[in-house]
């Protein structure tokens, strides 16, 4: 039996590569148009969503209105709250929450909570914290000596005159060696709870400690930061401090304060969550390495604060 003859190959059709290639030039552009849109909707994301709110201008309160992390501050809330914040800078304690309570401000942010429920006692007001910012530590400067066992006996030693930071201060002291307090001490301590001591303790206006010091009217001083800083001292010139990141400094965290009716104001809430963004961060702790970065809610806040001023009605404040 013959085998069957074989059947002619049929001719390969020829591709058509210029199809082929047009097709997936096609395909490509499309996929980079879809990219590209995407990029852009989120770059964009953030300036849409500030530029479709009401523009809106907010006066906060400072101490510190020259540190750079103020600037990143108020440009983050033009462009991703449509806010215009006004800083209004004060040089003396005492005026930033007369100016809240009065309506010349918005919002203040120069204070810890002690600071505040103190304030809220004895005048008879309400200002409620809205979000925190930082623990400072509270150091005890000397531009001659390098450490406190170097102070002279009976060296002049200032320290702030408002009740909390003294209180602060005089427990700073106390856990120095330099003074003794009644019973112990407590936030509410003045100078008549020094039972002992073995400088001579000066309260001055806060804002007179550093100045103080650097003329050489007082040996070593007790100095808020803002004040600190703005005088120049080193912090290298601390030869003693306390622990800002302590769980006994809670009451010592710094706060954003509004008016109690403006408490649950949703753009207020938004600026003081602000300051917790990663580039106010970061330029924040430029500024100020030593300060230890709290990010509470305002619940938690203000807990803290109905607590502390509990605390300071008791102590008769």
């Amino acid at each position: 039996m013959s085998a069957a003859p074989a059947l002619p190959e049929k001719p390969k059709g020829k591709r058509p590569i210029g199809w082929i290639v047009a097709a997936a030039v096609v395909v490509v552009a499309i996929v980079v148009a879809l990219i590209v849109g995407a990029v852009r909707s989120g770059g964009d994301q953030g300036a849409g969503a500030a530029a479709d709110r009401p523009a809106k201008t907010v006066t906060i309160g400072v101490a510190d209105k020259s540190l750079s992390y103020w600037s990143t501050y108020t440009e983050l809330a033009k462009q991703k709250l449509n806010v215009t914040v006004k800083l209004t800078n004060f040089s003396d304690y005492s005026l930033p929450n007369p100016a809240l309570k009065d309506g010349q401000l918005d919002i203040n942010q120069f204070q810890h909570i002690q600071y505040l429920a103190d304030y809220n006692v004895t005048s008879d007001d309400d200002l409620q914290p809205i979000g925190s910012t930082a623990v400072y530590p509270l150091p005890l400067y000397a531009t001659k000596y390098d450490d406190v066992a170097a102070l002279p006996r009976d060296a002049k030693v200032a320290i702030p005159d408002d009740s909390i930071n003294q209180a602060r201060a005089l427990l700073i002291l106390q856990a120095a060696k330099l003074v003794t307090l009644k019973d112990g001490g407590s936030p509410f301590s003045t100078t008549t709870d020094i039972e002992s001591s073995k400088v001579d303790v000066q309260p001055l206006n806060a804002s007179q400690t550093a100045n103080a010091l650097q003329q050489g009217s007082v040996a070593a001083a007790v100095v808020n930061n803002n004040y600190a800083t703005a005088a120049g001292l080193p912090i290298s010139d601390a030869i003693y401090q306390d622990d800002p990141s302590s769980a006994s400094a809670a009451p010592y965290v710094n706060v954003f304060a509004v008016r109690k009716e403006d408490k649950d104001d949703k753009t207020y809430l938004e600026l003081a969550k602000l300051f917790q963004d990663a580039s106010v961060q970061k330029v924040f702790k430029k500024d100020l390495p030593e300060a230890v970065s709290r990010d509470e809610s305002a619940a938690s806040l203000q807990d803290e604060l109905a607590e502390v001023e509990k605390d300071a009605k008791a102590a008769g404040q």
